[in-house]
């Protein structure tokens, strides 16, 4: 088992890592809408998941794994009125590669933030974590 963490997307609010590899698979924490300086991105749910797709990008590649290689995906939105903008978005950063997923409403979010994603990827067996 391997803990991952990379510079290039926010360190994690509390005690938990940002990624985990184990027999070949990633499992991301949740991730939302922050830079990497722990600073929100933006204030709507566009700008937010941008971020949140960018900082999923930067831990799956620290991880040994990319978009083509996520099995799944859980995204909560703090608003369902928001899912068809959200998949737009989610789409852009996919492309044609379409994992299983799941979408669900909550009450509220970290750091009162529109939208939350964790996802699991297949890992690169070659990648060295040094």
């Amino acid at each position: 088992m391997k803990f991952i963490s990379t510079k290039e997307a926010p360190q994690a609010i509390g005690p938990y890592s940002q990624s985990v590899v184990v027999n070949g698979l990633v499992y991301t924490s949740g991730q939302i809408g922050f830079l990497p300086n722990g600073e929100l991105a933006a204030a709507d749910v566009e700008g937010q998941t941008h971020q949140v797709m960018k900082n999923l990008f930067y831990v799956l590649e620290a991880s040994g794994a990319h978009f083509n290689d996520v099995i799944k995906t859980t995204i909560y939105l703090e608003d369902m009125r928001d899912f068809d903008k959200v998949n737009a978005i989610y789409s852009h950063y996919f492309g044609t590669h379409k994992p299983v997923r799941s979408t669900v409403a909550v009450r509220s979010l970290p750091k009162d933030v529109k939208i939350e994603i964790d996802c699991i990827a297949i890992a690169d067996a070659n990648k060295d974590f040094g």
